[in-house]
């Protein structure tokens, strides 16, 4: 909205030739920001290599760091700096407390975005990536975050990407003992294979195999695999997509075409072998609880039976957590893509198959062709939604293990192949979705816990019924826990199945057919085998090629394959090179990683950004993020950003850094030991009578309406961005008020953690609190300080060490905003207290408490006061526990419930020395005469009350 009274509008009004306007801060914000850049002020030493500048370095260290941000087209609004600001802040207070802080910013700068512009305007990604880093390190640089600019990386860098390879081939060349419960070199596997410590996943002898064979032996134990995924697979943009990518509607994010799932041969990482240490060390960090949840949630561990029922195509295997309610498993649903579906399938339905089961058409086999035509576009979101439930019979059936009844198989998208075993034994009577199943196509619903099942599923605790056989299980009467117990020991028993730990976990599809990515370190020999590019010869990196574009297609066209942009590069994919037999022809890998991959460990290059002979020197990476003590996990030890990233990233570099954990590369178990998630700066936006977002700078507000253009609009409040059209640009903020006021105005918001609104009419608040702290110490005529030498008052006194208290206490816990205020309540007292001028002793500690944030205007009153150094390291003011508490306090007294009269008392007087030293009031005397006291009340340290008549 357009707004009035700003700095920058009151510039045209005659003034003091030395007040603290937005014109002055510019001036007072670009000189700093020079200084800064010219000594190097933020560059923090290391232990060992380039960047150690051979003295001792201080006792103690701050390795406080922000998520990577993408260099997006759109450039910053004033949301995006809310967290840069923040760890800013903190970063500046504990330079003040003496600490070595390594604090910069990188960025995420692979991704889908720059590749589309590519593909529509021909601009190479790396043109378009580096121009917006430019932008935004320009944007950043305005605010005057206190960055190590020697240690900032982009992903896109091949300098950076050389050790994301690199760190990817360690991975790769590596495999998880679960016998030590850790990753260890391929090598030692090896070596166990050939000397029969070990045998093959199969059981076979690793020595009597082809050389083929055991190339594929040792493929099966590493922690990178080639496997036949389920992937969404978009023939409209011609790649493969994360789910992150999909909507609800199984379409794609960028374009809205189509997406199917489809089984291609795609590069895997185990994280799934994780998943225990992933889960354990959660109690080991210093994070939000909602985050561990989310986390604990996302590798969904769970204690079950994998249990058989047999079919005429072998076992079909179900994984449960209720093995308790097997007598009432009345049917098998498997996920359509399951393995034995087509092995299943019958010729023909069996006599009187009901009509509902075979969706209308004459054969099973037509009837499932259909089925996955029908679903081929749906996403696992959607197809697990709350919705009218389908499926077909296959025309077979399977055996139930506790009871022998024969039950129909029928295959239905609400079970996904990537989730358990991909079939579900179904207990309508016990289970939502499937009674829902059960309903619509006339399915037996047979309750085994005791309760009401004639409208719904009961899925309550009670006692078992209808749950016995003839070969010693018999659950009825029991309760759900004893009654799991016993099934899970007959299970066993009978060799029905087998006790089972189960994880939601799923290895992470680890492949895109992009261009912009990180290209694989892996060639194919003339049999499709794999084999690492030698560490000497990287970086593999990105070639040119003339289109950025994956073959496309039809955008239905479902049975269309991938065919990714690198596959046009022959004359890269095609490569000559001696792997250890002789120099023959390899070809590379066409697919590149997904963007996750840099940010996977980005926070370990920050530590040694200039090491060409190791991603991280291990020594460095010790001082920076090692652990501190038993039950320290080591890491960074502030790591801010949004609660979005709370699974995936979070989760992907954990499970990086622990795998260079186990080999010996990092001595920290964790990548980030302290997380903080900041909230979002929210803001109004308007649409007019079309439901067309409006620019909400452009609104103006008349008489409680809000118009555009003459004609109103409507108000709502949302995620400030360019779609609502309501984003303010933090250049625009500076410049009309300075970056201090800004970052003033951010930080006193609101707590960190919640979302807030941003007024642009508020911002002046913070530019005129700046103004009253500015004439506190310089004159706004002579633009000299103007402050005196004289002692501090007793009140002086205990109003500077309780606001260093409070701050002190406030910065260290990320209250900025209560920082913001009680700084404000400070320069408040001192203007009133001083209206001339202030005394030294009491605006040079408000000077240091102010610099963490606002650095600018606190370096030039710094300068003011006559000092020489920056105040980057000055010592934050500590202070003097006695002035924390007050001698005496006045206490009001109170005549029948009416305060009547105020007295000063000691802060630990009795009630009988209060009481007394009220009767002894004049005041109180005086009411009080020829009255007679029937009751008085005391509460120490707060009030008197007399009740008199």
């Amino acid at each position: 909205m357009t707004e009035a009274n700003t700095p920058a509008n009151s510039q045209s009004t005659a003034g003091p030739p030395h007040r603290y306007s937005a014109e002055l801060a510019n001036d007072i914000e670009q000189k700093w920001q020079s200084y800064w850049r010219e000594h190097g002020t933020f560059n923090a030493p290391n232990p060992v290599g380039d960047l150690a500048t051979g003295e001792e370095l201080p006792k103690e260290k701050l390795n406080v760091q922000d998520m990577f941000p993408y260099p997006s087209g759109a450039g910053l609004h004033v949301g995006h700096p809310l967290g840069y600001i923040a760890t800013d802040v903190f970063a500046r207070y504990n330079r003040m407390l003496g600490k070595n802080v390594l604090h910069t910013l990188g960025y995420d700068a692979f991704g889908l975005p720059a590749e589309q512009y590519a593909i529509q305007t021909g601009t190479h990604p790396r043109t378009t990536t580096e121009k917006n880093i430019d932008n935004m390190t320009r944007q950043l640089d305005q605010l005057g975050l206190g960055h190590d600019k020697r240690r900032s990386v982009a992903t896109t860098d091949p300098e950076f990407y050389k050790w994301t390879q690199w760190i990817f081939l360690q991975i790769y060349n590596a495999w998880f003992d679960e016998e030590q419960q850790k990753a260890r070199p391929i090598e030692d596997l090896v070596r166990d294979l050939m000397t029969g410590a070990r045998t093959t996943k199969d059981g076979r002898n690793f020595r009597d195999l082809t050389t083929a064979e055991k190339h594929q032996a040792i493929d099966e134990f590493r922690l990178v695999y080639l496997d036949d995924s389920m992937v969404n697979w978009c023939p409209g943009l011609g790649t493969v997509l994360a789910n992150e990518e999909v909507t609800a509607e199984g379409r794609s994010e960028r374009g809205n075409f189509p997406v199917f799932r489809k089984r291609l041969r795609q590069w895997m990482m185990r994280i799934t072998a994780y998943s225990d240490r992933l889960l354990e060390d959660l109690d080991l960090l210093d994070w939000p609880e909602k985050v561990k949840s989310m986390q604990r949630n996302w590798i969904g561990r769970s204690r079950g039976a994998e249990v058989n029922f047999d079919s005429a195509a072998g076992d079909i295997t179900v994984f449960t957590t209720r093995p308790d309610t097997l007598f009432g498993a009345s049917f098998v649903v498997l996920a359509p893509e399951h393995e034995l579906v087509d092995a299943l399938v019958a010729d023909a339905y069996p006599e009187n198959t009901d009509e509902r089961w075979t969706n209308g058409q004459a054969t099973p086999r037509e009837a499932v062709d259909a089925y996955k035509r029908s679903i081929a576009a749906k996403s696992d979101v959607e197809r697990q939604e709350n919705k009218e439930k389908t499926g077909v019979f296959l025309g077979t059936y399977a055996t139930n293990p506790v009871s022998n009844e024969q039950v129909p198989i029928f295959i239905a998208d609400y079970v996904l192949t990537g989730y358990g075993t991909g079939a579900v034994m179904a207990v309508p009577a016990h289970d939502d979705r499937d009674y829902e199943f059960a309903t619509a196509f006339g399915l037996p619903i047979v309750p085994v816990i005791e309760g009401d099942v004639s409208e719904a599923a009961f899925t309550g605790d009670a006692t078992h019924i209808n749950s016995a056989n003839n070969d010693g299980l018999d659950l009825n009467g029991l309760g759900k826990a004893e009654a799991i117990e016993a099934a899970l020991r007959w299970i066993v028993e009978k060799q029905k199945g087998a006790e089972k730990i189960q994880y939601k976990l799923r290895d992470w599809l680890f492949a895109r057919q992009r261009y912009w990515g990180e290209p694989f370190p892996i060639v194919y020999d003339e049999h499709g085998q794999a084999h690492s590019i030698p560490e000497d010869q990287l970086p593999v990196e990105l070639p040119d090629v003339e289109d950025y574009k994956p073959v496309s297609y039809e955008p239905d066209d479902a049975d269309s394959e991938p065919s990714p942009p690198l596959a046009k590069a022959k004359d890269w994919v095609e490569v000559r090179m001696d792997l250890g037999d002789g120099e023959k022809t390899y070809w590379r890998d066409t697919n590149v990683m997904p963007q996750w991959a840099g940010s996977s460990w980005y926070q370990l290059r920050y530590v040694d950004p200039t090491n060409e002979n190791a991603f991280c020197d291990l020594e460095n990476e010790r001082y920076w993020t090692g652990p501190r003590g038993e039950n320290d996990p080591g890491g960074v030890d502030l790591y801010v950003g949004g609660v979005e990233h709370a699974v995936l990233h979070l989760l992907y570099a954990r499970f990086w850094h622990k795998v260079l954990f186990d080999l010996g590369f990092v001595s920290s178990k964790e990548p980030y030991r302290r997380l903080f998630n900041q909230g979002y700066i929210q803001a109004y936006a308007y649409t007019d009578s079309r439901g067309v977002y409006v620019p909400a700078a452009e609104v103006e507000e008349k008489g409680g309406k809000f118009f555009f253009d003459g004609a109103e609009v409507n108000r709502e409040y949302g995620k400030m961005g360019k779609s609502l059209k309501n984003a303010v640009a933090p250049d625009d903020i500076a410049t009309d008020f300075g970056a201090d006021t800004l970052r003033v105005y951010e930080m006193s918001m609101g707590p960190l953690d919640t979302s807030r609104p941003w007024a642009t009419k508020d911002v002046v608040g913070a530019h005129r609190f700046l103004q009253r702290l500015w004439r506190l110490v310089v004159s706004e005529e002579t633009g000299e300080a103007n402050v005196t030498d004289a002692e501090l008052s007793e009140d002086d006194a205990k109003q500077l060490h309780r606001t260093i208290a409070g701050v002190r206490d406030d910065y260290e816990h990320l209250r900025d905003n209560t920082v913001v205020a009680k700084l404000i309540e400070y320069v408040n007292y001192l203007t009133k207290a001083y209206p001339q001028q202030a005394p030294r002793a009491a605006v040079t500690p408000l000077v240091q408490m102010v610099a963490p944030v606002a650095p600018h205007i606190a370096e030039e009153l710094w300068a003011k006061l006559g000092h020489a150094d920056t105040i980057t390291f000055e010592p934050f003011p500590t202070f003097d526990e006695s002035l924390l508490t007050d001698d005496t306090v006045e206490i009001p007294v109170q005549i029948n419930g009416k305060v009547k009269a105020r007295i000063n008392v000691a802060a630990d007087a009795s009630k009988e020395d209060m009481e007394q030293a009220a009767l002894d009031d004049a005041r109180v005397t005086e009411l009080t005469s020829g009255k007679q006291i029937v009751k008085t009340i005391v509460v120490p340290g707060r009030m008197v009350n007399l009740v008199v008549k």
